[in-house]
């Protein structure tokens, strides 16, 4: 039986350093995306041309009938494999005053970062469940989620909801053997942040730079290991000392 890792959101930044990391630990590796097929190939031929086994799952998180279809048909070619650590990183920004934001800039925010977590995990757990068989989840909330940012009143909210998850079901599952944390980046070097003002932030941060996405990759690298078995519910802040 192997022991798969599938991250969400995984062709580029974060979640594309976390898929490489984690195959260099020896997992098969499950790279989700939605449509940048071309750039999830690209992950895939990093890991294979090292020696790793990687696999290319596209669904859309926000859509439980689409991701249900896709673990159905993963797990009718893997009948006697399973995923035993999943990192929930797909996550969109939809920036905007709380009194100019459209309800599609809510619901789409929410919808990826919360309910593609319910709908992923909830699923995934039946099968590390069993005879205390465990597993590892890893959610990628933000500092966001904790301190609140102006303009961000829906990105705050979905991955605020996606921490207070974190805590009730790592309390849940405790007994089986399956941990669950959350890692809280702050302003980190990816397409995502690239259109915000990087000098001006960077003088908020104490020290004084963005972080890089192998930053946060080894802080889930850690919780995905066996080092990391006594630890759960927790939340691990990687923002540079912006907010501790």
């Amino acid at each position: 039986m192997n022991k798969y890792a599938l991250v969400t959101g995984a062709s580029r930044g974060i979640g594309r350093e976390i898929a490489l990391r984690l195959s260099d630990m020896g997992y098969p590796v499950i790279i989700n995306c939605l449509s940048n097929k071309a750039a999830a190939d690209e992950v895939a031929h990093i890991i294979e041309s090292k020696g790793g086994t990687a696999e290319i799952l596209m669904f859309d998180v926000c859509d439980e009938a689409d991701v249900e279809r896709a673990l159905d048909r993963w797990e009718e070619a893997h009948p006697e494999d399973y995923v035993a650590v999943l990192v929930n990183n797909a996550g969109i920004r939809r920036d905007n005053v709380m009194f100019m934001m459209a309800d599609e800039e809510w619901q789409q925010v929410i919808n990826t970062s919360l309910n593609g977590f319910f709908y992923i995990t909830r699923r995934l757990l039946k099968h590390m469940m069993p005879r205390k068989r465990g597993g590892r989840i890893i959610n990628v909330a933000s500092l966001s989620g904790i301190k609140g940012m102006p303009g961000q009143t829906n990105y705050s909210a979905a991955k605020a909801g996606l921490i207070g998850a974190t805590k009730a079901l790592a309390q849940e599952v405790a007994p089986r053997n399956v941990t669950v944390n959350a890692v809280a980046p702050g302003f980190i070097e990816t397409d995502m942040t690239k259109d915000l003002p990087h000098d001006e932030l960077k003088n908020l941060i104490p020290m004084r730079r963005f972080g890089k996405p192998q930053e946060v990759a080894a802080a889930v690298a850690f919780l995905a290991s066996d080092d990391a078995a006594y630890i759960t519910g927790e939340v691990f802040n990687i923002n540079g000392g912006l907010y501790t």
